[in-house]
């Protein structure tokens, strides 16, 4: 063994226990305050006024309006992004072509760009005043202001997130499966699903979940070209901001206990998953 390896072994080993559960008190310390605490906080103001008041916090018509417009955007930018990733992590992870390098820094894009910035650029291509403005308006088509917009702007934020998920899980499965069943006269939507599609399923749904969060949470993108119009272009989040300034501390809680409660499904979910061998090989790659 190389002995410089032996030795980081030997002081992993001996380390004090005053070091080690000093490291562990500053995590735990950590995750109470930025983490359980907020969690605990939500429900406990959610629930302030009784079971009651929190039923009709989050079946009030306004509540339901958004609820619904924000599940419409996650299972259109959900379905969307699925399709757009299967497609990119395919062609990226099975195919030598040029510009790849290109496609993978673009799919890495919404990343490095601001969610309003996004929102604008929307606004720019749709708006009222926007390059196609005219066009639509002509045509009676309404997307800024309007649930269009709002899906777009999205289906924008969360599309790396499937990509970026099955790319590493397809590059270490490489491509041996898929050549045998070329060779032995599988046509390439046969190969697709019946041998890539199910050696990657628990990472696509991995992937899902977790694009599905980032959908029914987004506030910044959709914020810029939702208009705010209550009842009607307002989802989850915006509903609660609404609520929030409009100094409804205990409605706009409830209300923002559904997106916690979704935040903690999805990691109890992507726990769930990650023990999955295909879903561990994603997360390692």
């Amino acid at each position: 063994m190389n002995p410089k390896f032996h030795n980081l072994e030997e002081s992993q080993l001996t380390e004090s226990p005053f070091v080690r559960w000093l490291l562990i008190g500053i995590v735990i310390v950590f995750l109470g305050l930025f983490l359980i605490v907020p969690l605990v906080s939500v429900f406990v103001e959610a629930f302030a006024k009784g079971i009651e008041f929190y039923k009709a916090s989050i079946t009030e018509p306004f509540a339901v309006a958004a609820i619904r417009l924000t599940v419409l955007a996650a299972v259109v930018s959900v379905f969307c992004n699925m399709i757009f990733g299967l497609a990119a992590a395919w062609a990226i992870t099975k195919f030598e072509f040029r510009g790849k390098s290109f496609l993978i820094t673009l799919i890495d894009l919404p990343f490095a760009v601001s969610p309003v910035i996004s929102g604008l650029v929307f606004v720019l291509l749709f708006g009222m005043q926007g390059y196609f403005g005219k066009w639509l308006i002509d045509h009676n088509i309404r997307i800024i202001f309007a649930a269009p917009g709002i899906i777009l702007a999205t289906i924008f934020v969360t599309f790396p997130f499937v990509a970026r998920e099955l790319i590493p899980l397809m590059k270490s499965q490489g491509k041996e499966a898929e050549e045998a069943a070329l060779v032995l006269g599988a046509s390439g939507w046969q190969t697709f699903f019946r041998i890539t599609l199910p050696n990657i399923k628990w990472g696509l749904l991995y992937a899902l979940i977790q694009c599905n969060a980032r959908a029914m949470g987004e506030f910044g993108a959709v914020s810029v070209v939702s208009g705010h119009i209550r009842g009607q272009t307002n989802t989850l989040p915006l509903h609660v901001e609404i609520l929030y300034n409009e100094y409804n501390f205990t409605a706009a809680f409830a209300v923002a206990s559904l997106l916690t409660f979704l935040a903690v499904a999805t990691l109890l979910l992507k726990k769930l998953f990650s023990w999955k061998p295909g879903v561990r090989e994603s997360l390692l790659a």
